[in-house]
């Protein structure tokens, strides 16, 4: 059985250097995680990163993560499929393509709203590009923060942990100071979240 209380209070340890320029080891970090999980967890684990791998995001996979026994990975992929067609619309729109083109419309998602599709595209019609980058990103922790406000001790908060985490390793790339800033940011919530729910405990 997984012990989700250690791997969470477990994360924080790691921390980045604020006046260094090292990069985290994000793939490190995961390892450790997937080292620490059940089989059938991991391939919880498996089934997010591979939401990171553009060659993997075609229909199957999103027919695939929609019904998952995960309700992070249901919750956090249709939000991305849907953040997804939002920009793939908006730049149709933008480069005079057809309006439907590259779209992937799944029928199960036809009467599923987007309640953040009026923030997305504010965001989009912004002409700093790496400002609009930062907006899509502070949109997708939004949505995270959203689906595992509940969640302390479970796999969904360790999956909501790890998408987090994608996104600071990528602000670390594009932007170190940013990426840093995401991860002070994150290491704090967790830290929060670990010391509201032990007070909640003792109540």
């Amino acid at each position: 059985m997984n012990n989700y209380e250690y791997i969470v209070a477990s994360l924080p340890v790691l921390r980045p250097d604020d006046r260094g320029s090292d990069s985290l080891d994000a793939a490190g970090l995961i390892e450790e995680i997937r080292a620490q999980l059940s089989g059938r967890d991991a391939a919880a684990l498996d089934r997010l990163l591979d939401g990171y791998d553009a060659d993997k995001l075609d229909e199957a996979f999103y027919r695939d993560v929609l019904h998952h026994g995960s309700r992070f990975i249901r919750e956090w992929f249709g939000f991305d499929l849907d953040l997804r067609n939002t920009t793939v619309s908006f730049l149709n729109t933008k480069l005079e393509r057809p309006a439907g083109q590259d779209l992937l419309l799944l029928p199960e998602r036809e009467e599923v709203e987007f309640p953040e599709e009026e923030k997305a595209r504010d965001i989009l019609h912004g002409t700093d590009i790496l400002a609009r980058e930062r907006g899509l990103d502070e949109l997708r922790w939004q949505k995270i923060d959203e689906i595992t406000w509940m969640d302390y001790f479970d796999l969904d908060a360790i999956l909501g942990y790890v998408a987090r985490l994608k996104i600071i390793d990528r602000w670390l790339q594009l932007d170190p100071d940013s990426g840093r800033a995401l991860f002070r940011r994150l290491v704090e919530q967790i830290r929060s979240t670990y010391d509201n729910k032990k007070n909640n405990d003792t109540i």
